[in-house]
């Protein structure tokens, strides 16, 4: 939905004849900073492909040479098979993902129900293994998705968005929404590790500090929450990690809760600017072989 080719058919021949499946791409993001560091390193991959490196039925998606499938035993294994970008470097591993309780609910983002969120499985246990760097771990997990009938620039001017996972194996979402027209909508939901879902009380605003490129962020709080790290920052986008220290006295027993944040710019990336950039962090595959 953020590809720079896909703006570019849609300005040619209007949204209904732009070819969503000729336009897709495995987005890989690793993040690790050293005991003692200041900074994260990063290793970013998100190569666009063609139409014809896509297959996918009920049970996998095929990318090129990456694959999502669910298992027999309900895992999700993703295997990656990736080159990062600006610097070629191979990104190659597996990630396990077992989904926990799968709360079946999706909310409009829109008063037009154009635009949906889904909590696929907001409290998952993952498993990671990567050959290309070499690293693994174990931990919590997250899966969601967001669909919709239109592009996202056509109805929404910017989002905050923002999850954390809380004691008891509960999630925390977040997600402010500032549409072209109409209200401001915002959801703020807990999600109970058993998947039961309800909405808790909105807190007053909390400006963030404005990213190098001057994009906005803000969360939600009775105080700031700290700025960790800002570990992806671009015109349109940026994603950040937030110590957020309001809580219970288990949060406050572990120095508080860290989230996960971000910020989006719809308007900022319909630019012309903008989009002639995002080649560089996303270049474009059209034609095979897609072999591993």
């Amino acid at each position: 939905m953020f590809s720079p080719y896909y703006a570019w058919e849609r300005r040619r021949h209007g949204d209904d004849q732009a070819q969503a499946e000729a336009h897709c791409a495995l987005n890989v993001s690793l993040y690790r900073r050293a005991p003692g560091a200041r900074q994260f390193s990063r290793r970013w991959a998100m190569t666009e492909r063609a139409a014809p490196a896509l297959q996918r039925d009920a049970d996998h998606l095929d990318i090129g040479p990456s694959r999502l499938v669910w298992r027999a035993d309900g895992r999700l294994q993703i295997d990656i098979n990736e080159w990062t970008v600006p610097w070629p470097r191979r990104l190659r591993g597996q990630v396990l993902l077992q989904p926990g309780a799968l709360p079946g609910r999706s909310f409009a983002l829109d008063g037009q129900a154009r635009h949906h969120w889904q909590p696929i499985s907001p409290s998952a246990q993952v498993s990671v293994e990567f050959s290309a760097p070499a690293c693994q771990w174990t931990g919590d997990a997250y899966l969601d998705t967001n669909h919709g009938s239109r592009p996202l620039a056509r109805d929404f001017h910017s989002w905050q968005w923002q999850r954390s996972s809380q004691a008891g194996g509960a999630t925390q979402v977040l997600y402010d929404v500032r549409g072209l027209q109409g209200p401001a909508q915002t959801l703020s939901l807990a999600i109970e590790a058993d998947g039961r879902v309800h909405a808790v009380p909105l807190k007053p605003p909390q400006r963030l500090p404005s990213t190098a490129w001057r994009m906005h962020r803000h969360s939600r709080g009775h105080q700031p929450p700290e700025l960790v790290a800002t570990l992806e920052s671009g015109p349109f986008y940026c994603r950040s990690l937030l110590l957020d220290r309001e809580g219970d006295a288990q949060a406050h027993a572990r120095g508080g809760v860290l989230a996960v944040h971000e910020s989006l710019s719809l308007q900022r990336f319909e630019q012309a600017w903008v989009q002639a950039l995002l080649p560089f962090r996303m270049p474009r595959r059209a034609a095979g072989p897609w072999g591993r």
